[in-house]
């Protein structure tokens, strides 16, 4: 019998004209469907309409698609030395749906390669109560980085989202089968 496969959300953490995000998703996405542990969703943070104010209006479809995830991945950039503003009040508005279950971080960006980004969130993951891994693929001078097919030119990429999906996926079927054993004390 073969176990069902992870339902991983992708969090697309840029909403800015002309970003990036996109490209890096969508090669994200394709290499988590290839490793064929998971069932990708795709969420965008420019297509997520939440106020500023947390007032509770608004967030019912977004629960729902996070709260049905076993495992997330953050595709974000890096502005100012951290993540952005939209990114965040994504995270601010929820809170059980991403407790005791794994997050791993896609970023890019200059010559960091938004690690300063990943750097910023694991703390806020921390404060959610949800489990980051270890595991990261980043991407410096990720205009140059990516060829005009949308693919990494440097192979090591693939490489490196292999091990983060292998990664994740253990630590999303530990997870869940420890949240069906026991309720987890948020």
């Amino acid at each position: 019998m073969s176990e069902a496969p992870v339902r991983l959300a992708v969090l697309v953490g840029s909403a800015r004209e002309g970003r990036f995000a996109p490209t890096v998703a969508r090669w994200f996405a394709r290499q988590a469907d290839r490793h064929g542990g998971f069932a990708v969703d795709v969420l965008d943070v420019a297509e997520i309409s939440l106020p500023l104010a947390m007032n509770g209006e608004g967030a019912e479809p977004v629960a729902a698609r996070l709260e049905a995830a076993d495992a997330f991945v953050v595709i974000t950039p890096e502005y100012n030395h951290s993540y952005p503003a939209a990114l965040k009040n994504v995270l601010d508005w929820f809170r059980g749906e991403w407790q005791a279950k794994p997050v791993a971080f896609v970023s890019y960006g200059g010559i960091s390669g938004g690690l300063r980004a990943v750097e910023h969130l694991r703390p806020v993951f921390a404060e959610l109560h949800a489990v980051t891994i270890r595991e990261t693929v980043s991407f410096h001078g990720a205009h140059g980085r990516f060829g005009e097919n949308g693919e990494p030119v440097d192979p090591a990429a693939e490489t490196a989202a292999k091990a983060l999906l292998d990664q994740l996926e253990w630590w999303a079927r530990a997870l869940q089968e420890a949240r069906v054993m026991r309720a987890y004390p948020a």
